[in-house]
């Protein structure tokens, strides 16, 4: 499958992220034998800040591997990875992230942090940016602008 196929099976676990309340992110994590995992954001409802969706289906791939190694894996998530996830990228030595939208304000790829790319670090992942990023962009203002019309009516 194209990185367009994956992207749009993260954006469906970031529609489903929305939905429950939390901030819509979606990640698919796709192992080298072709297994495939997908999460969403979940601090909200798991009181647990850690909860990306991006550390959520890493958890998950390494629980169900048995190893916290995922070497020959490729990360789809629809928002740049913070600084707590690009770390959890790097301990797993994913090989190849792939991401949505960009994002100012934490994001640890590109725009305010380059984690990722950081030679002084053990391990630097393929990136590529950008993938289904106007469609993963819409879904989170429209989510945040809904949060704040319910602010404003309450």
């Amino acid at each position: 499958m194209s990185d367009h196929k994956y992207m749009q099976m993260a954006l469906a676990q970031a529609e489903l992220a929305a939905q429950a309340g939390e901030v819509p992110v979606g990640a698919v994590l796709v192992l080298r034998n072709g297994r495939l995992f997908a999460s969403h954001n979940a601090p909200i409802s798991l009181h647990d800040a850690s909860a990306h969706a991006e550390m959520r289906v890493i958890r998950n791939a390494c629980a169900a591997t048995g190893n916290y190694r995922l070497t020959d894996s490729t990360l789809y998530v629809t928002l740049e990875p913070c600084a707590m996830c690009a770390g959890a990228i790097i301990h797993a030595r994913i090989k190849r992230v792939v991401y949505a939208a960009d994002d100012p304000k934490t994001g640890a790829v590109t725009s305010l942090y380059q984690l990722l790319s950081d030679k002084r670090l053990n391990h630097q992942p393929e990136i590529t940016g950008g993938v289904l990023a106007e469609t993963a962009g819409a879904l989170l203002k429209q989510f945040f602008r809904e949060r704040r019309k319910r602010g404003k009516a309450q």
